[in-house]
């Protein structure tokens, strides 16, 4: 592991913030995970967009463009790796032991870490609770993640790879760490944003490059859909093949659209 704090290259012992800082003792602090292609973390621009976004949504002080990039430059150089994951995370700094926010600067942390190898395909669970699309939180990146352990928990206590929420609604959402999309009447559709999930990368370039849609369809669909697919920065587009245990195919839709995404990252690193 290879760590950027507060400006620079730590070691791993050195690598430490106060037991005060905000984005530990309440989780107020975003945080972006980008791959490392090739020596370069994939689609920089746009994490780094959402980031400020998030910061932005949680009313965080911004860091700073140049520092956030640098940060992210000066990590994966240290490194040294062509192929690995890096995390940015911002956090609202040394603040008082609750809500209250302090007036100190925030906290800016860069970690690269190896990428464990990730299966072609991904089996998923469905959960009983839902994401609130009216949250303050709704589409941030926040690191209040509470609610994905405990999701990500029951799936790996039921063998599966990812769980998968509804909104409020009955609509279909996101999973703990991913977007998804199905197969509806002949077309790959993703929920829309207005459904509370997450506005991910993979996402977006999915939509622009990969010929899936935006489309509100309920949660109960995962009762009947024949195919399906997770869309996340670790997974790319990855074909789902089970269901809470129902067996789906890995059909030509998905596979084309996975296809697409692979001509893409050949071409271009920071589409």
């Amino acid at each position: 592991m290879t760590v950027w704090l507060n400006g620079e290259i730590v070691a791993d012992d050195d690598a430490s913030i106060s037991a005060l800082d905000h984005g530990l003792t309440v989780g107020d602090g975003v945080f972006e995970t980008m791959i490392i292609r090739r020596g370069f973390p994939f689609a920089l621009r746009r994490h780094l967009d959402r980031l400020e976004r998030s910061l932005a949504g949680l009313g965080l002080r911004a860091c700073g463009r140049d520092e956030l990039e640098r940060a992210c430059d000066e990590v994966v150089a240290a490194s040294g790796v062509d192929e690995g994951r890096l995390r940015l995370t911002v956090t609202g700094g040394i603040g008082p032991a609750g809500s209250g926010r302090g007036d100190g600067p925030c906290t800016v942390l860069a970690m690269v870490t190896p990428q464990l190898p990730v299966p072609p395909t991904a089996t998923v669970v469905t959960v009983p609770w839902t994401r609130n699309e009216n949250s303050p939180l709704a589409g941030l990146k926040t690191t209040s993640y509470g609610e994905n352990v405990v999701a990500l928990a029951r799936a790996k206590d039921a063998g599966a790879d990812e769980a998968i929420f509804a909104n409020t609604r009955g609509e279909l959402c996101e999973g703990t760490g991913t977007n998804i999309a199905v197969v509806v009447d002949g077309r790959l559709v993703t929920p829309p944003l207005s459904s509370g999930c997450l506005a991910g990368v993979t996402r977006a370039l999915a939509i622009e490059h990969c010929g899936i849609v935006e489309e509100t369809v309920p949660y109960s669909i995962l009762e009947t859909v024949t195919e399906a697919a997770l869309l996340g920065t670790t997974r790319d587009i990855q074909p789902i093949v089970a269901v809470d245990g129902r067996a789906l195919e890995v059909g030509d839709l998905t596979l084309a659209a996975a296809a697409a995404f692979d001509e893409l990252v050949a071409r271009d690193l920071d589409p």
